[in-house]
C-alpha cells in the first residue's frame, strides 16, 4: 500500500506534473463540451453552505485550542476533516433557493453542529468563530510549528494526516526556502509549515446558477459586492496573544489590526509562486473561461486520480474530471466557480456550476451565518435580474474596495456604481442597495417579505447599529485594556466572552442590545 510520504514525493516529481498537465488538458476539453452542449444548464437556482469551526477545551483552562480525534468525524456525515487537527467543516445538502430552503439549511447546521458538540465530549466544544486566540498550553508558536522530517519530507505535527495537505505544505516550503513568513500589524514571524492558515475559519456560501450563459453576469457581479458584504461580516481582528511581538504596542495594535486577519493570513500562506493563488479573480467574458483559468493557475501538488486505489474512479459525473478538479482546490480565488455536484430536487442535477463565495468569515451563530448565506444568494440573483449597473465599477476599484473591507470593515472606503449608473463611495446608498437588490433577489425566488425581512435582520441590523463581531471584540478588549489588564489578558478574556455570547444568544444583534 502506498503511504502518505511516497505520494507527496511523487506528487513533486517532474514526471508526475507533465503527466498531470496531459489529463488536465483532455479533461478541460471535456467540461468545455459540456458547457457547450448545455449540460450544465439546470432547472433553478440552488443554494449549499460550508462553515467551519475550531475546538477548544472547556475545562478550566478556559476555552484552549484543542485537537479533534480521527475517530469524531464519523458522528455525522454533514461534518468533514480541515487543516488543522483542531479544525472541522460542517457541510449542507444543497437545496433550491425557493421559500423553505433556508430553514433547511438551518437546520442542517445547527443539527451537524450539536452532533458534533456531543460528540466531541464534555471537556470540549466545537467553536463558531473566525480565528481562535487562546492558545494550547504549549502555546501558538510551538503548536503551528511542530514538524518532523520524513524522507525528507516536512511532516506538520498538528496538521490532518492527509496526503494533499502534505503536498501543498511542502510545494510552498521548497518555494519558500522552508520558512513561510507571516507579516501583519504587530507580528512579523516564520513558520516551517503553512499551518498558520489553519488560524482562520470561514464559511462559503454557494449558488447554482442555473442558466449557464448567464454565469459571467453573476459571477462579476460577486466581485464588485465582495467589499460591502465583508464589511458586514468581519469577526477575526486578533491573533493569539503569543504570537504578537514582544514590544507591540497594546492601543497601536488595536489602531492598526485589520478588521478582517483571515485575509492575510489565507493569503500569505500560500501566495509564493508566481502569480498569487489567493486574491480577487478578474472578470470573466464568457463562461468556459473559468475553466481555462484553472488550467493556467500555477501548479501546487499534482496528484493522480489512480495513485491510491491504483485505477481512476468513473461513477459520477466529477470522477470524469479528477484531476482538474483536484486543480480547482488548489485556485484559491475569493470567488471561484465549481463544477458538478450533489443533484438538487427540483433544481437540477450533479451537473451544475455554481458560484462559491469564499471571503467571510465564520460567524457567531447559527442563525448569523445563514442570514450572510440568504444576504449573498439574494443580492446576487436580484442585481442581475434587475440588471443593475455594478458591474460597470472598474475592476481595481471592486478589488481595492474588498481590501479595504478587510482592513477598516464598515467604515471602509468602499465603492460602487448605483442603480442610476453614477459612481459612488457613500456608504449609507451602498449598503441601502446592497439590501434592498437582496431582498428582490428573494422576493423573484418566491419569498414572502416577513420571510425575507426574518432573514436579513441579523445582518441588516449590524449596518444600522454599526457594529460587526469584529468591532464587539476590538471594544471588548480595549475596555480591559483600560481597566489595566495586559494585552494577552484582554484577548483572552474578551475570547471567553464571545464563546459565551455565541453558545447563549440566537444571534449577534442581541449582543448589542
Amino acid at each position: 500500500m502506498t503511504g502518505p510520504t511516497d505520494l507527496v514525493a511523487r506528487s513533486l516529481e517532474t514526471q508526475a506534473r507533465a503527466l498531470f498537465r496531459d489529463h488536465l488538458q483532455k479533461q478541460a476539453r471535456f467540461l468545455r463540451d459540456q458547457l457547450d452542449a448545455g449540460k450544465l444548464d439546470t432547472a433553478d437556482f440552488a443554494i449549499g453552505l460550508e462553515m467551519e469551526v475550531y475546538a477548544a477545551e472547556t475545562g478550566d483552562a478556559g476555552h484552549t485550542l484543542a485537537t479533534i480525534p480521527a475517530d469524531f468525524f464519523g458522528v455525522d456525515e454533514r461534518i468533514s476533516k480541515e487543516l488543522g487537527l483542531h479544525n472541522a467543516e460542517i457541510n449542507t445538502d444543497p437545496v433550491a433557493l425557493r421559500p423553505g430552503g433556508f430553514e433547511h439549511q438551518s437546520t442542517a447546521t445547527a443539527t451537524g453542529l450539536d452532533r458534533g458538540r456531543a460528540a466531541i465530549g464534555d471537556d470540549k466544544t466545537l467553536v463558531t468563530d473566525a480565528m481562535w486566540t487562546i492558545p494550547p498550553a504549549s502555546g501558538s508558536d510551538a503548536y503551528l510549528s511542530a514538524h518532523e522530517t520524513r524522507g525528507g519530507l516536512t511532516i506538520a505535527q498538528h496538521m490532518r494526516p492527509n496526503p494533499r495537505y502534505y503536498a501543498i505544505d511542502n510545494e510552498v516550503l521548497r518555494l519558500t526556502d522552508g520558512a513561510v513568513p507571516l507579516d501583519v500589524p504587530g507580528a512579523s514571524r516564520a513558520f516551517p509549515s503553512i499551518l498558520f492558515e489553519s488560524l482562520a475559519t470561514s464559511i462559503q456560501p454557494h449558488l447554482q446558477i442555473p442558466n449557464v450563459a448567464a454565469f459571467p453576469a453573476y459571477f462579476n457581479a460577486a466581485i464588485r459586492t465582495l467589499g460591502p458584504v465583508l464589511a458586514l461580516a468581519t469577526n477575526s481582528p486578533f491573533l493569539p496573544p503569543d504570537l504578537y511581538d514582544e514590544d507591540v504596542d497594546p492601543r497601536d495594535l488595536l489602531e492598526q489590526t485589520p478588521h478582517e486577519l483571515r485575509i492575510a493570513v489565507f493569503e500569505q500562506s500560500v501566495n509564493h509562486s508566481e502569480h498569487p493563488k489567493v486574491r480577487v479573480p478578474e472578470d470573466i467574458e464568457t463562461t468556459a473561461d473559468v475553466i481555462d483559468r484553472v488550467v493556467a493557475d500555477d501548479l501546487y501538488a499534482p496528484f493522480l486520480a489512480d495513485w491510491a486505489s491504483g485505477e481512476a474512479d468513473d461513477d459520477g459525473f466529477t470522477d470524469q474530471f479528477p484531476e482538474f478538479e483536484h486543480k480547482r482546490g488548489t485556485y484559491w480565488r475569493w470567488v471561484r466557480a465549481v463544477i458538478g455536484g450533489d443533484p438538487v430536487s427540483e433544481a437540477g442535477d450533479e451537473r451544475s456550476i455554481r458560484i462559491e463565495y469564499r471571503p467571510l468569515p465564520t460567524q457567531p451563530t447559527v442563525a448569523d451565518n445563514i442570514s450572510l448565506q440568504a444576504l449573498t444568494a439574494g443580492l446576487l440573483v436580484g442585481l442581475v435580474d434587475a440588471d443593475h449597473p455594478l458591474t460597470a465599477l472598474p475592476w481595481p476599484d471592486a478589488r481595492e474596495s474588498f481590501y479595504a473591507a478587510a482592513e477598516d470593515g464598515l467604515e471602509a472606503d468602499l465603492q460602487w456604481v448605483a442603480a442610476d449608473g453614477t459612481q459612488t463611495g457613500d456608504r449609507e446608498t451602498i449598503f441601502a442597495e446592497v439590501f434592498d437588490y437582496a431582498r428582490h433577489g428573494l422576493s423573484v425566488q418566491g419569498f414572502a417579505d416577513s420571510r425575507i425581512d426574518e432573514l436579513l435582520d441579523p445582518i441588516e441590523a449590524r449596518w444600522t447599529q454599526q457594529m460587526t463581531p469584529s468591532q464587539w471584540k476590538v471594544a471588548a478588549v480595549q475596555d480591559r485594556l483600560a481597566e489595566g489588564a495586559t494585552l494577552e489578558a484582554a484577548i483572552r478574556d474578551m475570547q471567553r466572552a464571545y464563546v459565551r455570547r455565541s453558545r447563549e444568544t440566537d444571534s449577534f444583534p442581541e449582543w448589542l442590545a
